[in-house]
């Protein structure tokens, strides 16, 4: 009797050993699964470099003659010579769209496109939008590799990613970074900003290009850099593919962007603007010009009004005004709040279509 208490003692024991040792196989196979390798990122580059194609403009810059006496030149027409500029771009679409930036090739006398093949054509622009520094672009090919696109509202900092571009013009080339912040809006390169910032290396020949996760999944294209040399000091930019994607389809609808005008000009509030005027921790932009007949004018703003909300959007300053206005449409209504004489007062305004620049 007691040797068989022992041997069921023994096969408890077994049993409870062998659903442990399955319950650790288990969770280490889900913790594997989980988290992804990183020692190459060769698959994400296989998947995007096919859609990711290098640019050459060309434009006409005046010819330096400077080297020639003053007393031998004859008065004449100045005299061009055709100056390359290199870029990048990313095919967006099957149908054959080329984004790039508007900076790579907006006046160009020329564009040639090179796919990842080697592949060269002349390109035509579709479209520009200097307000966003995004441009569209074709050539005579119709069916291409477009990139596969990721919402780059769900981007987070310290996320991996990749840049791929022709820096220098030397070729495609691939850098790794991370996310370093998102939402950047104050840098004063475009009249519309939400950039992507990232330590990805990018250099000259890198605008246009593809800024894209392990997946091979674009999240943005590449813009701008900081810095005080003109070369990569660990700050770049890239547009997020949302915003770029909302100003290519209107591109390749109405072959350009139509944003909302409310006709106002401001100036940010500060303290000793506030002292002046009697009012504290207040919130907004002192309007300093409206135009005749404009939407803000017909609405009945005034020069003097101070703007606080609209559509319930606080307002900090004129950069918040020109977002929120350009977000929407000509015929759009929308609900002013502010400030005139110390009053409260509220107005609706009927947008207008923003001229173009």
């Amino acid at each position: 009797m007691k040797s068989s208490h022992s041997t069921q003692f023994l096969i408890n024991w077994i049993f409870i050993g062998l659903l442990f040792g399955i319950i650790l196989i288990l969770i280490s196979d889900r913790t594997n699964t989980q988290q992804p390798s990183v020692d190459s990122y060769a698959n994400a580059v296989s998947k995007a470099s096919a859609s990711v194609v290098s640019i050459k403009s060309y434009f006409l810059s005046p010819q330096n003659n400077s080297s020639f006496p003053l007393q031998t030149q004859k008065k004449s027409q100045p005299e061009f010579k055709i100056r390359p500029n290199k870029g990048s771009g990313v095919i967006i679409s099957s149908a054959g769209y080329i984004v790039t930036n508007h900076h790579v090739v907006a006046n160009a006398k020329k564009i040639e496109v090179t796919f990842s093949n080697g592949q060269t054509l002349e390109a035509k622009i579709l479209g520009l939008d200097p307000d966003t520094d995004i441009a569209v672009i074709t050539t005579s090919l119709s069916k291409l590799p477009p990139l596969p696109i990721a919402n780059s509202n769900k981007i987070r900092v310290g996320d991996i990613v990749l840049a791929i571009g022709n820096p220098f013009g030397i070729g495609q080339t691939v850098t790794q970074g991370i996310i370093s912040a998102t939402g950047r809006d104050r840098v004063g390169l475009n009249t519309y900003e939400n950039f992507i910032q990232t330590d990805a290396a990018i250099n000259p020949g890198n605008s246009g290009g593809a800024l894209i996760n392990p997946k091979g999944e674009i999240l943005g294209i590449n813009s701008a850099i900081y810095s005080q040399t003109g070369n990569y000091l660990g700050i770049s930019f890239a547009i997020p593919i949302n915003l770029v994607l909302d100003v290519v389809q209107q591109i390749i609808a109405n072959g350009e962007v139509v944003r909302g005008w409310l006709g106002v000009e401001g100036v940010d509030l500060n303290e000793q603007m506030l002292e002046h005027i009697g009012l504290n921790n207040i919130q907004g932009v002192l309007i300093t010009d409206v135009f005749d007949q404009g939407p803000a004018d017909i609405a009945g703003i005034k020069v003097g009004d101070i703007l606080t909300h609209i559509d319930k959007n606080i307002i900090r300053d004129t950069r918040d005004v020109l977002d929120v206005i350009a977000h929407g449409r000509p015929g759009d209504k929308i609900k002013i709040n502010g400030i005139r004489e110390r009053q409260s007062f509220i107005s609706q305004a009927v947008l207008g279509q923003r001229p173009k620049a």
